[in-house]
């Protein structure tokens, strides 16, 4: 792995990269800091808007732009973009189709000490239900990068997840790596079981894949990084091919990743699944890494719950 970056970092400075299009307007509720759009309000200042502690309003400003042509981003901490606002973003923002990003911080347990009230576990869940909502979580800086053009060129409604905490990079290291919306991507091959991840558990969950291997297991590893539309295909072809699934999000299980892939599971292919996630609880203050081994999301949970779904194959 290069050098550790948090994907909330990637993604401002990605924000400055491709920020030059004159289409792009940028709103914040009063964390530019934070959620790095800092980079974006030094360099384009007369693009940037701090809308202050008033979600609601910076989402439908940001809505007001998108009917005159904009590409509107708005931003502040996952637990507020998915929460606080969500009665705007789903009527004022995707019932009109709106072409408004909405890019939620600081998400999962991983926000540490700032604890339950702002441990975001439910985001995910929240946007995908809605109608027309594109959902992406991406694992590293190199992805990060990505997706922040991917969502740029697309029309509609689009919902980004990134993080605090600084994480190693996977996928720059992969020289066939190429980002999608909507198309996994396979960053380690197996026949025994297959493993599907989103943002920083895609590195958790590539440490399990090396335990199974020491163990005889050979492990598939899927970087999930769309969670809608998500890649029905590629989930229907690992499930015929190892026969079970598991899959490792940094959120609630039920409404996440490990939902949307039992559902395509579910109604394609049925095999044993697994889920490893925070199961239906809120968060607690502590070290992002304590944290993840209280709620069991670590490369041990991961490749334990892979041996489950091993013993349950027919």
């Amino acid at each position: 792995m290069s050098e550790k970056i948090s994907t909330r970092v990637a993604y401002g400075k990605a924000l400055e990269e491709f920020g030059g299009r004159k289409d792009i307007y940028v709103f914040d509720a009063d964390l530019k800091s934070c959620t790095m759009t800092q980079y974006f309000a030094e360099k384009y200042p007369e693009r940037f808007f701090n809308i202050g502690i008033a979600e609601a309003n910076m989402v439908d400003i940001g809505a007001g732009f998108a009917t005159c042509g904009a590409t509107s981003l708005v931003h502040t901490f996952a637990i507020f973009a998915a929460g606080r606002v969500y009665d705007q973003v789903r009527n004022d923002v995707a019932y009109p189709g709106l072409n408004v990003k909405v890019v939620g911080s600081h998400a999962g347990l991983t926000v540490g000490e700032d604890g339950a009230t702002h441990q975001s576990l439910e985001d995910i869940s929240l946007m995908r239900t809605i109608p027309g909502m594109t959902v992406v979580v991406p694992c590293d800086a190199n992805e990060t990068r990505m997706a922040t053009r991917a969502i740029l060129d697309k029309t509609g409604p689009c919902y980004l997840r990134t993080g605090r905490c600084a994480v190693g990079s996977v996928t720059d290291a992969i020289s066939s790596y190429q980002f999608e919306i909507g198309k996994g991507a396979v960053l380690a091959e197996g026949n025994d079981v297959t493993i599907i991840a989103c943002g920083l558990m895609v590195q958790e969950a590539l440490k399990a894949v090396e335990i199974l291997k020491n163990d005889g297991v050979s492990a598939r590893m899927i970087d999930m990084h769309t969670i809608k539309p998500i890649d029905r295909e590629l989930i229907v072809k690992a499930a015929e091919e190892t026969g079970a699934i598991v899959t490792a999000e940094e959120h609630n299980i039920i409404g996440g990743l490990g939902a949307a892939v039992s559902e395509v599971i579910g109604a394609t292919i049925p095999v044993p699944i697994e889920r490893v996630g925070v199961e239906d609880t809120f968060g607690h203050s502590g070290h992002p890494d304590e944290l993840l081994k209280k709620f069991g999301l670590t490369p041990e949970h991961i490749a334990e719950a892979a041996q489950k779904t091993i013993k349950r194959k027919k």
